[in-house]
């Protein structure tokens, strides 16, 4: 490793600084490239740009790799459960059992929402998108809870951070609730963070609602393992929305936003739109000729990965969730025999295990929302209310972090050069 390389610029001879972290890729520091040569980097989509240092999550696509502060993906999601990471994500360290005990009640009180919050709801069309009810939703909760808005305090960053954990599932049920035409369910506290939100979503007044512990379980690794990966677009947009000091609900609203494009959070719902177009297993090979054929727009959805390029450490633990929840739930849907079989054909074609592309962890959560209950509609809102910890942590981790300053990406400018305004009437 070398602590600096050299750049020639605009005639210059320049020493940029190297950075290395504790693990991965070292970076070349350019924050004093424009004052030395008025010249800026260019790189769209911010590919190849480190925004910031962090000390919460880290990915190597290469290998396949997802650490939580240290932790691997698998491990967490094979031996925790999701508030054990939330305080993982929040602290930096796994919590003993009194710290666990301690904030699994301090979450579990802070679930309920303002009650002036259900005539916010009834303000929405029923057809609305879940999501852009949590959009609106989350966004009004800084006029709610201005007691924990101030950013510059630690303890009110920490109480806005409970409440947005705690308050998210609660948010999240209430616009399924609303969208069926079904009573708002009260949060209760002697339930876990999963089954309580299954019991919001599921359940009604009329009778008490039993918690299936499979499906819990698979609820909370699918919460688990989208709780945070690191500077994606919807985090990077909560940091970029919190480095004007926004108050923390609006800087998650904006997260949410970016979350619902297709592109980002919409992947499962994709995924299992392509196992219903296929239909049944034995049109499976004729999709998979076309996914080869380059002249064929078709694509397999919930196959390979922008980041990973080997296995989604992720999708390995779906792999087997699947299973117990068909079993346990015995749903019967040709859509189920369709993901198992594709599958199972995907793994084992060449074709597909030269290009890299296997079962990511879209491609099961689908799968598994859908055969648990949840309408499409639901995923993406599901997706935000296991990121919304990932966001808080990295929000926290900005604001404290003493080289924070605001975002201001600079731009390749293409458009007209000065020119002098004419008049209307001299325009031809």
């Amino acid at each position: 490793m070398t602590d600096s390389v050299k750049l020639n610029a605009a005639g210059k001879d320049l020493d940029l600084k190297v950075l290395s972290g504790s693990v991965g890729p070292d970076v070349i520091d350019i924050r004093k490239l424009y004052a030395q040569t008025g010249m800026f980097t260019y790189d769209p989509g911010f590919t190849s740009t480190a925004s910031c240092d962090s000390a919460i999550t880290y990915i190597d696509g290469d290998e396949g790799v997802l650490l939580h502060r240290g932790y691997p993906i698998g491990q967490l999601a094979e031996k925790s459960n999701f508030m054990e990471v939330c305080h993982l994500l929040l602290n930096g360290e796994l919590p003993t059992k009194d710290e666990l005990d301690k904030f699994s009640y301090t979450i579990s009180r802070h679930t309920m929402l303002h009650e002036q919050l259900a005539t916010f709801y009834r303000g929405f069309r029923r057809d609305a998108h879940p999501m852009a009810i949590m959009c609106g939703v989350v966004g009004a909760l800084s006029a709610f809870y201005q007691d924990s808005a101030d950013i510059t305090d630690p303890q009110q960053r920490m109480i806005a951070s409970h409440r947005l954990i705690a308050k998210m599932p609660t948010i999240a049920a209430m616009a399924y609730k609303y969208s069926i035409g079904q009573p708002f369910m009260s949060p209760k506290n002697n339930l876990s963070y999963t089954g309580n939100f299954l019991q919001m979503t599921f359940g009604v007044p009329a009778e008490e609602y039993v918690v299936n512990p499979v499906v819990e379980k698979a609820m909370d690794r699918i919460f688990i393992l989208h709780a945070d990966h690191e500077q994606n677009a919807s985090t990077s947009t909560v940091r970029l929305a919190g480095s004007s000091g926004a108050n923390p609900f609006a800087c998650i609203a904006a997260g949410i936003a970016c979350l619902w494009g297709p592109a980002h959070g919409g992947a499962n719902e994709a995924a299992l739109n392509m196992l219903r177009e296929i239909g049944t297993v034995d049109r499976i090979p004729e999709y998979i000729a076309r996914a080869k054929d380059k002249n064929d727009p078709f694509r397999l959805m919930g196959f390979g990965h922008r980041v990973y390029k080997n296995y989604d450490p992720r999708a390995t633990v779906m792999q087997q969730t699947v299973r117990e929840v068909l079993g346990e739930l015995g749903v019967t849907d040709p859509v189920f025999d369709v993901a198992i079989a594709l599958e199972e054909m995907a793994l084992s074609d060449p074709y597909f295990i030269e290009k890299k592309l296997f079962p990511n962890v879209d491609f099961y959560s689908g799968v598994i929302l859908s055969a648990i209950g949840f309408p499409t509609t639901m995923f993406t809102a599901l997706f935000a209310l296991a990121r919304t910890v990932g966001w808080v942590a990295q929000w926290n981790e900005m604001i404290s972090d003493p080289e924070q300053k605001i975002g201001r990406p600079r731009q390749l400018y293409t458009g007209p050069t000065q020119r002098d305004f004419v008049p209307l009437a001299d325009r031809t």
